[in-house]
Order: C-alpha cells, then structure tokens, then sequence
C-alpha cells in the first residue's frame, strides 16, 4: 500500500538520508492519523542510523541558518518547519530497540532497525512507518496488521501486551486515552494485561499520568475513559477520590443514585457544549465531597448536606497530587464547585431578582460557565422535571442579562471604598468600616438602592450615624 505524503518536507528528509546512506521512515501518529482524516502537524521520522545528523542535513538543505534543537542525551533533535500555512513539527530519532529493568520505565537503549523501533511501539496503530527514501517514496509498512486495526476499531499491543504495560506502564493510560479518543476498544488480551499490571503505574511520574488524564477529560465523551479506568482499576491507583464515589447503599428500601455514573453524565454534558479543560475538571469534581458527606436519615432519606463545600475544600489537595496548575485554574474549579447547587436551588424556587444578584456578585466572570454546569447536572430520567429545571433556568439567564445591564454587579466594586469612609470620619482601619460597607453591600444586592455613589454615600452618612460616627469638618 502507498501512502501519499504531500508536504515538500519528506522529499527533503528523504534526498538528505539518501545522500547519507540510510533509510528513513515517517512513523506513528502522523500515519495513524493521515487514515483517519485527523489533522496533524508533528511528524516524528526514524531512521536507521543517527537521527541528529539527518535532521541537521534537513535543516540544513532548508536554509543555512535554521536552528535544530538538539537533545543528545535522548538522540533526538527537532525543528519547525513552516508550510501551507502551518507550522509543523518535525522530530528525528534513530531506529532503536530497548530493554527495560523491573523498578524503572526508562529503558536501556540500543541501535536498531526499523523492525526493532516497530517492535516497540505501543499499539499495532502507532507501529506503521512509511518511506520517505526515493526508491520506496510512500510505501506503507506495518508488520503487526496496524491498518487493519484502525479499520476495525481495535487497541492493540504489538508484541505481549503484559511486556510491553509492564515494561512502560504509561502505556495502560495512553490505551484508555486513545480509547477514549478515538472510541476505539481495547482487545481483550490487551485489556487483561492491563488489569494485570495496574501496580505498574506506580512507577510513573505524575505529571505523565495526568498529561493523559487531562486527554482523556478532553476526548469527546470523557465517560469511555473514566469507565476504563474504573474497570481496569487504574482509577481506584491514580485518582482514588473519584473511584470513591462508585457504588449505591440501600437502607430501609431506600437507594441513592450512583455518583460515579451521574458525574460521568455531567462531564458527557458538559463536554458537548465546550472545550475548555477547567470547565471540564469542574464538572469531574463538582461532586466529589459526597462519599465524605453521605448520611442517612429515616424522614429525608440518603443526604449530602455540604457536600458542595466540602468539594471545594478538596480541590487543592487533588490538584495537588495530580499536579495540576496551583494557580487561578484551580482557583476557578474551587469557586464553580462551591457554587454548583445555587443555581439549581434558584431554580426551585421563585426566581427573585436579589437571589439572582447574589449570583451574579459571587460568579463574577465565570456565571456563565456556572450556568453551563448546573444545566449539565441535570441528569434525571424524569422529563418533565428536567424540562422544569431547564426551563427556570433559561428565566435566571433572561435575569442575569436583565440585572447585569440594570445594576452592573458583575465584579461588583462598592460605590464607597473603605478608604472613602475612613477619610470622611477621620477614623482608622475597625470593626465599623465592615459594618457600612457590608450594608451598602446587600442592599444594593437586596434592590434597595440602586449601584450608584450617591446612593451609597447617602446610605453611608445614615449608618455612621447610627454608630455614633461624625463627618471631620
């Protein structure tokens, strides 16, 4: 089979490791994806000898001066390479074949063919190369049927799936990712393996574990992959807060919903209206406080009081542990799971205008966002509630617009400042300074004066003179 490659860069690669005497191969995602119709701009080339020097005769055959980065201690080296518009990114390495030690994923490495770089790929899908020499310019080479594969939707190990997970166990995760990607199946002998070598995963750093995570929680529907981890129990290893909330206790006949199930519903929502990553992870922890909040009472039945609370208190830890961002990412998953039942709540009741400034003060920026996860919680088998449900919301979004352009509470800052009332009373930083400005506060949030500095100053002046305050002459 021949493969038509139609960027001008794998005739240069190809003219330069002619004229070096070596043979070199366009190899893994930039084939799997080229039939799958997937866009991609990373090619990664092998070729049988040192792929540093091929990539500096590339560059080189390019222009004089483009740079190549160089990593030596790896036998890689990369550049960019400007075409149609694109910038694409081209990686060299040398055909090798690897040998691995029990307490380590990082590999002996040694010289090898194209044959022994196959041999160690991942999956039958990423193991097919295609020639870029002149005289075989094109022809695809796939050893382990990786074509055949693709067409059938199958995850498949080259060589023994236990060698190749036990050897890299990162490879179970990038199984799920690509699984969930592509909603592809992984073949049972494969899917074994990796419930056999779940212990593996140990032995991979965190940050590698949660690059493929946050693939997973970006794939188009997150659920395939969180119930592959769950299955696998590669969950339960590396993310045992959200394994926790699987299961359904019954006590006098009475049942609550599975959260694990509901919170893969939530995500699946969610990732059908945006992309966004953070929203994403909210959406995976906006019920993470339950198991720790579970309670049962023969008049209400199961409980989670607080578990909102109680599931913002955990995001820095699990950010922690998984490594992702300290910084205002984690800030915004914190503050949309705090918030994620009031919007809900405001739907079952009355919608009042100072409920829904509250809202909005509290949101700020992210209000919208907010919106789209309470919509996506919304998962009961029970159309007509629902259709309620998404009906009172569409009336807080019609008020959050309505109340927005009315009184501008949006990253709402107090028409009197602090330091506006310590320089009108000629008093320092105390206890009454808190007292006016939470009172201009909710009363411009409860309707009672409008969100303008006359107001607020009037209202002031009243207050101080309550506490006993007088104006400096």
């Amino acid at each position: 089979m021949e493969v038509e490659l139609t960027n001008p860069i794998y005739r240069i690669i190809g003219q330069e490791a002619d004229r070096m005497g070596v043979r070199a191969f366009a190899v893994g995602g930039v084939v799997r994806d080229y039939f799958l119709k997937r866009h991609c701009t990373d090619i990664d080339v092998v070729c049988v000898g040192s792929g540093i020097e091929l990539a500096k005769a590339s560059a080189a055959a390019i222009s004089p001066h483009k740079e190549v980065a160089v990593f030596k201690s790896f036998g890689t080296a990369s550049f960019h390479y400007h075409h149609d518009g694109q910038d694409w990114q081209i990686e060299f390495v040398g055909a090798r074949k690897e040998s691995y030690r029990a307490d380590s994923r990082k590999p002996i490495v040694e010289n090898g063919t194209i044959e022994d770089d196959q041999n160690r790929r991942d999956f039958t899908i990423n193991a097919m190369a295609v020639s870029i020499n002149e005289d075989t310019f094109g022809q695809l080479v796939d050893p382990f049927g990786g074509i055949s594969d693709l067409h059938n939707g199958i995850l498949r190990t080259p060589l023994d799936p236990d060698i190749t997970f036990s050897d890299d166990p990162l490879r179970m995760m990038r199984a799920i990712r690509f699984a969930s990607q592509l909603n592809f199946e992984i073949e049972a002998k494969t899917f074994e393996a990796i419930s056999r070598n779940v212990d593996r995963i140990h032995i991979v750093s965190r940050e590698r574990i949660t690059t493929e995570l946050n693939k997973i929680v970006l794939s188009p529907r997150p659920s395939v992959g969180f119930k592959l981890l769950m299955k696998t129990r590669l969950l339960q290893a590396i993310f045992p807060e959200m394994a926790r909330l699987k299961g359904v206790d019954t006590r006098e006949g009475r049942s609550h919903k599975d959260n694990f199930y509901h919170t893969l519903d939530v995500v699946d929502h969610v990732a059908e209206q945006s992309d966004d990553l953070w929203l994403r992870w909210a959406a995976v922890l906006h019920d993470i406080g339950k198991p720790a909040t579970k309670r049962f009472d023969s008049k209400q039945g199961w409980t989670f009081h607080g578990h909102e609370v109680k599931g913002a208190k955990m995001v820095k830890k699990i950010f922690t542990n998984l490594r992702l961002p300290l910084d205002g990412k984690m800030k915004y998953v914190e503050k949309l799971v705090q918030l994620h039942l009031r919007p809900i709540i405001l739907a079952e009741d009355e919608v009042t205008d100072s409920a829904v400034r509250r809202l909005l003060f509290d949101a700020g920026d992210d209000i919208d966002d907010l919106m789209t996860l309470c919509e996506a919680d919304i998962t009961s088998k029970n159309e007509i509630k629902v259709k309620r449900y998404l009906d009172n919301f569409k009336l807080v979004r019609q008020k959050l617009v309505e109340l927005e352009e009315k009184d501008r509470i949006r990253n709402f800052q107090p028409p009197v400042s602090g330091e506006d009332i310590m320089t009108t009373f000629g008093i320092k930083p105390c206890r009454e300074i808190g007292i006016i400005k939470d009172a201009i506060k909710d009363a411009i949030l409860d309707g009672k004066i409008p969100n303008d500095r006359e107001s607020a100053w009037t209202m002031m002046m009243e207050i101080a003179e309550s506490l006993g305050l007088t104006p400096v002459k």
